[in-house]
């Protein structure tokens, strides 16, 4: 299994109810997907560099999660017909990108 880095943002105008609505059908879709959640970093609003969707704010949840084969395809693409989700990214892990070179 690798580690991934999954990033979301999501509509900044929800209620507390609807965003814990979207954060239990982002953990039951990793979960279908085999994923294993090892980190959540909930960041919150905050300012976009640009306009998605009329919106100048989003709401960030930075996932670190541990799953097999192809995370990228597998959860984002089920993740992506949420409608408050705006964007996702799926990155990999690389220790190699954590070492400072001399």
């Amino acid at each position: 299994m690798n580690q991934y880095d999954l990033n979301l943002i999501l509509n900044p105008n929800l209620s507390a109810e609807q965003l814990q609505i979207e954060k239990d059908y982002i953990d039951t879709t990793l979960r279908n997907a085999g994923a294993e959640v090892t980190n959540l970093d909930d960041v919150g609003n905050r300012r976009l560099a640009y306009a998605v969707g009329k919106d100048r704010e989003g709401y960030y949840l930075m996932y670190t999660i541990r799953a097999g084969g192809n995370p990228e395809k597998d959860i984002a693409a089920t993740l992506r017909l949420r409608d408050n989700v705006r964007r996702i990214l799926v990155v990999k892990d690389r220790p190699e990108w954590k070492t400072k070179k001399a």
